[in-house]
């Protein structure tokens, strides 16, 4: 009777202490955090409290739906583990000091809204299994040492709204694919090393409000297509080798805010161009071998 009464004893603690959540759930938690030196974050965890108890560790019906360990000086590589946490619908490991690759096993989290690991120390090349996230809204992983070509597996994630991956060495073009997100609304490429024209398929974000693409190598027309975007804010396409004349159909972007090609071997009257967009727009103007202008749109 004593033995039964301590095995019911201990199955409480043990439920106590991790709840219902999935042994192959907890273990990834603890190899991210092994992995990551947790001894030495920020707010460490106690494997032996509660898991509802760990710091950034959301749990909803004994699911672990949300990690949020953001700001929490995580140092070290992502575990292949990582993609056993497959009921997650929200992953934030922004300002941290991960280094390494993105696991392929990434793509098991088909359940992700949202993931953000910017702000970090990622080498190597976006997984093409990222494709498989096909509930993902938003993609952030600025401010990283991400290399290689952007994956075209990234057509398949037709809910995102935003791609945040400037600030990294990316190569290669931007895919064709990229045109079907027709829920994207922000675009955000600027300062890698990406080549080759702006795609044509960018006339199919109808739903953009801001494209920045500056400081890269870009070549080629801007795609008049731009000014069908009705909804676009902000076009950022300085220090590229952009050529041709700027299309005066952009003028027409009632929306827009900013507006900037400097430093580009473009073409046109840029004095008139500025006169005609929407009172207010901060309108950024060059050609190579012409110092910077900029002009606030709608005055002399």
């Amino acid at each position: 009777m004593k033995t039964l009464k301590l095995a019911l004893l201990l199955c409480l603690v043990s439920t106590l202490a991790f709840g219902n959540v999935s042994t192959k759930e907890k273990e990834a938690l603890i190899a991210i955090c092994n992995a990551t030196n947790g001894d030495n974050w920020t707010v460490t965890w106690d494997i032996n409290s509660p898991i509802n108890t760990w710091h950034g560790v959301i749990i909803e019906n004994d699911k672990v739906v949300a990690l949020d360990l953001s700001f929490n000086n995580l140092e070290g590589l992502l575990p292949t583990q990582i993609g056993n946490l497959e009921n997650l619908r929200s992953l934030n490991l922004f300002r941290n000091k991960i280094s390494g690759v993105i696991p392929e096993s990434i793509g098991n989290l088909k359940q992700l809204t949202s993931l953000n690991i910017a702000f970090n120390a990622l080498e190597g090349r976006l997984p093409n299994t990222i494709g498989d996230l096909t509930s993902l809204e938003s993609l952030e992983l600025f401010m990283n040492k991400l290399e290689g070509s952007i994956p075209t597996t990234i057509g398949k994630l037709s809910q995102l709204q935003k791609i945040e991956i400037f600030s990294n060495n990316l190569t290669g073009t931007i895919p064709n694919e990229i045109g079907a997100l027709t829920n994207l609304m922000e675009l955000s490429l600027s300062s890698n090393q990406l080549s080759g024209a702006i795609p044509k398929t960018v006339k199919n974000l109808v739903n953009l409000e801001k494209l920045s693409l500056y400081d890269n190598m870009l070549f080629g027309p801007i795609p008049s297509s731009l000014g069908d975007l009705t909804k676009l804010e902000e076009i950022m396409l300085s220090d590229n080798l952009l050529y041709g004349h700027i299309p005066t159909n952009l003028a027409s972007l009632s929306k827009l805010k900013i507006l900037m090609i400097n430093n580009n071997d473009l073409k046109g009257d840029f004095a008139s161009l500025g006169k005609q967009l929407p009172n207010g727009v901060q309108f950024e103007f060059a050609n190579i071998g012409e110092r910077k202008n900029s002009a606030l749109a709608g005055t002399d």
